[in-house]
């Protein structure tokens, strides 16, 4: 991999990435990963993607987000829950209540939430809606989470809003048995983000579950349920319908709720729910779904039965059957958002949906970053989503041998996501990320082998080393052959894959 992320002129990022991440060994890892990247990315030069940023250029401004991270480090992760809204409702009143200012649409689900989220910001940008888009986690820079606009807030935004309500997270630190969660305070700035721009509307993804996620101190016009699958499972039950059971608790009275295509358990408690708040319910295949779809250049052309009528030829620039059916999801949930279906008949202005899709992007979903060998990033972390990215995989690409890069998190269902993926891998580099939560890669490696056989597995504890190997692999095909690379398995692994591979 010599030539990563192509430069041969350049420094080496690889070498600068290891330094800065083992420098950082009293932060916290995630946040010692987005700042080694960050700090690579601006040695290679280029500029970032406005998704994606890199860290501020301006020395002072680098230097007051980094005591913003650092100060965020402190708190709870993500991962170490109380299930409670008290203390993110506290923090809500003593700033009046910024959340209630502006309409929302609250997306919960197992998986597909992000790129749901994505399209539902695109459509209203399209309509000339002001939006704010709160999701998590982030790929590459903790920006990333509060969107206005489409594009993430910048640094010098973030830093103030932080100082804006830092005095009233003391105080109800100060008043509660926890303090507010890292997950909570920036809930917390999101929404007051959003009410200070102003907003006209805010789409909003749960951090997890749904009734005592930290977001649902909204009460959203729309609510979308994106498909449930079995995850986070010692949080939220152990069954689809007992994880839907959490999940339901965005559903408020008379909203109208939009299912994505569920199991049938799950959907019973969902539409049990509705009816109990009186919410009115659309139902992918039923009021609204996928009419037709085919591969395309760089993505996929669709035909979406909306709402209020047919959307022919609708182009996306992302690739698989799962994203066309996030995007009938995200199109009736704007819909209702506007009243298709309930105030008005007619459809919306199909020429202003074609364009909101076309200009979709979601990093780090099926997102190719490099060329010969093509290389591919897949933020796939549990059995269901490794699934459909492994089909997705074969519809979408034309590869002979495909290598696959995982890093997984310890928590995760490990062996179903490589059981998902063992039918396209033709071997598999097991690996780490930085991550506290990463699992071992000597113990992946263990999995691995029982799933693929011993060999077709190569293990490599260091990314930057997984990913030569599986591009060294990849290039045995030859220059012109269909090998390729899928790294997948965390977000926290595809986004330092993402980084070490240039990208951004």
């Amino acid at each position: 991999m010599s030539d990563l992320p192509h430069e041969n002129d350049q420094p080496d990022p690889l070498d600068s990435f290891e330094e800065i991440i083992e420098a950082e060994t009293t932060r916290d890892p995630d946040l010692a990963v987005i700042e080694a990247g960050s700090r690579t990315l601006r040695t290679q030069g280029g500029q970032p993607q406005a998704d994606v940023p890199a860290r501020p250029e301006d020395p002072e401004v680098d230097k007051a987000l980094r005591e913003v991270e650092a100060d965020l480090a402190t708190r709870w992760g993500e991962t170490k829950l109380e299930p409670s809204v008290s203390r993110i409702a506290a923090l809500m009143d003593v700033l009046g209540d910024p959340q209630r200012s502006y309409p929302s649409i609250h997306i919960t689900g197992t998986n597909g939430k992000t790129s749901t989220a994505r399209m539902i910001e695109s459509l209203l940008g399209a309509f000339d809606l002001r939006t704010g888009r709160y999701t998590s986690p982030h790929v590459q820079s903790i920006t990333e989470r509060i969107s206005l606009d489409g594009a993430p807030v910048s640094a010098e935004r973030f830093i103030e809003t932080y100082q804006d309500i830092k005095p009233y997270i003391e105080m109800v630190d100060a008043a509660q048995e926890y303090r507010l969660s890292f997950f909570e305070v920036l809930t917390g700035m999101a929404y007051a983000a959003f009410a200070d721009a102003p907003v006209d509307v805010a789409v909003v993804e749960v951090g997890m579950g749904g009734s005592w996620d930290a977001t649902n101190v909204i009460d959203a016009d729309v609510a979308v349920v994106t498909p449930i699958g079995l995850d986070h499972t010692d949080r939220l039950g152990e069954t689809t319908a007992e994880i839907a059971g959490e999940k339901a608790g965005v559903i408020k009275q008379d909203a109208t709720v939009i299912l994505a295509q569920q199991p049938v358990d799950a959907a019973q408690v969902l539409l049990k729910k509705a009816v109990e708040v009186n919410a009115t319910v659309a139902r992918e295949g039923l009021e609204f779904g996928v009419v037709a779809r085919q591969v395309a250049v760089g993505g996929q052309l669709m035909t979406l039965r909306g709402l209020g009528g047919e959307y022919p030829e609708v182009y996306l620039p992302l690739h698989g059957a799962h994203q066309a059916h996030n995007a009938a999801v995200a199109l009736a949930a704007v819909e209702a958002f506007f009243g298709v279906g309930a105030q008005r008949a007619e459809p919306l202005d199909i020429d202003t949906v074609r364009k909101a899709f076309a200009a979709v992007t979601s990093p780090g979903r099926l997102e190719v970053v490099r060329r010969s060998p093509t290389v591919v990033l897949d933020a796939a972390h549990n059995p269901a989503g490794a699934e459909v990215t492994a089909e997705a995989v074969r519809e979408a690409f034309d590869f002979t041998r495909l290598i696959g890069v995982v890093g997984a998190s310890a928590d995760k269902n490990v062996r179903g996501l490589l059981e998902a993926f063992e039918p396209i891998f033709a071997e598999v580099v097991v690996t780490q990320n930085s991550s506290h939560r990463a699992m071992d890669a000597d113990e992946l490696a263990a999995i691995a082998v029982e799933v693929f056989g011993d060999e077709r597995v190569q293990v490599e504890p260091r990314l930057p080393d997984a990913l030569e190997a599986a591009i060294t692999l990849a290039e045995e095909e030859g220059e012109f052959a269909g090998g390729g690379v899928l790294v997948t398995g965390s977000v926290i692994t595809v986004g330092e894959a993402r980084l070490l591979l240039g990208k951004g």
